[in-house]
């Protein structure tokens, strides 16, 4: 992602303009959140000072979005923020907070890998590898006389398929079975 990248340099110009010295253009709050949401790291300085002013910026996105009622930090987290800067808790809540960060982007790492690693729901209902196996029979019967050039039919090493023979016995009752089957899952989906 953008970590590895520098960051994206913001400029705060006399008349409080912010301009995005990538783009060379004028951006708003909203433009900023939304390079932050996108994993883009962002710095902003005063043009004249030279001062850093991200964290002043970012402090006044997280409190424009907590004022249009898009909370995310509960009351009692916003009110021992405030005591913290009065006692000697100053000192840790900065670590604690960055811990705490750190721990939940791991989780959501992890939950997301999780989620992809499961395997498809459709594959533990009984009967789903017959089925498969059945709608590939269904799509080699229902494509194996077309000749529409090189998406058609193939052979493993590439070559066209010869013409489909006319179907046997067999094939019309792997297809009646096949037409059962699918019935009976039908059924069963609806049921559910």
């Amino acid at each position: 992602m953008a970590a590895s990248t520098a960051p994206l340099l913001i400029k705060r110009y006399a008349s409080r303009r912010l301009y995005n010295t990538q783009t060379s253009d004028y951006v708003t709050l909203e433009d900023i959140a939304g390079f932050i949401r996108d994993g883009r790291e962002v710095k902003i300085i005063d043009l004249k000072s030279g001062d850093d002013l991200t964290r002043q910026y970012l402090l006044q996105i997280i409190a424009e979005h907590e004022s249009r009622g898009e909370s995310v930090l509960p009351l009692d987290v916003l009110t021992d923020l405030v005591r913290s800067y009065t006692t000697n808790a100053q000192s840790v809540v900065p670590q604690f907070l960055a811990a705490s960060f750190e721990m939940l982007r791991e989780g959501q790492s992890k939950l997301m890998e999780n989620m992809a690693a499961m395997p498809n729901p459709m594959a533990t209902m009984p009967g789903f590898d017959a089925l498969q196996r059945q709608q590939q029979m269904f799509l080699k019967a229902m494509m194996g006389g077309w000749r529409g050039g090189a998406s058609g039919p193939e052979r493993e090493d590439g070559t066209p398929a010869p013409p489909a023979s006319p179907a046997t016995p067999e094939d019309e009752r792997d297809m009646a079975e096949i037409r059962r089957q699918l019935a009976e899952l039908q059924k069963r989906v609806s049921k559910l």
